[in-house]
């Protein structure tokens, strides 16, 4: 047992990589975020002191950091888990390394170091949509829901070309840079179509941006999965909070249609795109990205 350590004796500091650290060509500057599988650090890389966005793995109720910046997993039975984790976690990193469009995160590098893995991204301005929303000052205007989410479903457009779905996308998930400009962050639940087919595997939930096959392996996911998730982030827009979750939706639908609530606000075309987006059964939504962009620019 003399492998496995008690993270509760440690600092807690230690659960992040400290200012001025060098992870292989890279010097840590200051954590961005965290949650409960990785961290996120501004960096820079050595050489030129270009700036980068660095995401860890580090699942915190399975593994803990070392003095000497070490990850180790807490007890055996953790230690399968770590190992699997992180090995989807690399997977990711390919994944999107292969993506390269300007509406989704770019990864430049991946890497081993400290017994975990790293992603090094490009590092860009902005500010979360998810901040924008609670921000109720802040107006919603015609302009920006289309042009924001028409660049954001041309992101999309692309990974479900390549026959992948995202299953994460949410107002959290989406930079929303100068310009409206939207970035497509968080790769962390993407998964290939053909092994959802194959495997059944669980999938992320966030309760009211997944819709209902998400909740069950007995469903079929695809494009149609995805664009649900948008629709929501579109009507959390206009609503300023998340919409009724998609069981709940199921057993009693308590959503009133966006054509209903913002008509004297917002245009029909663009209030009827979100209603048909968040449709609760699949088959009545739009099939595929290019037909939610054409309802979001009728001229």
């Amino acid at each position: 047992m003399a492998e496995y350590y008690d993270p509760k004796t440690y600092p807690t500091e230690w659960n992040y990589l400290q200012s001025g650290t060098i992870v292989d060509q890279y010097m840590i500057e200051r954590e961005l975020a965290h949650g409960g599988f990785s961290s996120v650090y501004l960096a820079r890389l050595l050489k030129d002191q270009t700036q980068v966005a660095i995401k860890e793995f580090l699942p915190r109720k399975q593994a803990h950091r070392t003095w000497n910046n070490v990850v180790v997993p807490n007890t055996k039975e953790d230690k399968v888990l770590f190992n699997k984790g992180r090995a989807l976690f690399f997977e990711e990193a390919k994944v999107l390394a292969q993506l390269k469009h300007k509406n989704i995160v770019e990864v430049v590098n991946f890497f081993s170091a400290n017994s975990t893995v790293y992603m090094v991204m490009n590092y860009d301005y902005g500010l979360g949509l998810n901040q924008i929303v609670a921000n109720k000052d802040t107006p919603m205007s015609e302009e920006f829901l289309v042009q924001v989410f028409s660049a954001l479903l041309e992101g999309v457009s692309k990974i479900h070309a390549n026959k992948m779905v995202h299953l994460d996308i949410k107002p959290g998930n989406i930079l929303i840079r100068p310009e409206y400009s939207p970035l497509l962050l968080d790769f962390g639940a993407v998964q290939k179509l053909v092994e959802l087919t194959k495997h059944k595997q669980p999938l992320v939930i966030t309760n009211g941006f997944s819709p209902i096959e998400q909740y069950s392996n007995k469903n079929r996911i695809g494009s149609w999965t995805d664009i649900y998730a948008v629709g929501a982030s579109m009507r959390s827009c206009l609503d300023r909070k998340a919409m009724q979750s998609s069981p709940e939706r199921i057993k009693k639908d308590l959503t009133i249609p966006a054509t209903k609530v913002y008509k004297r606000k917002l245009p029909v075309y663009l209030l009827e795109a979100i209603d048909w987006a968040t449709e609760i059964q699949p088959a009545k939504r739009p099939q595929t990205t290019k037909a939610l962009i054409d309802a979001l620019n009728p001229a």
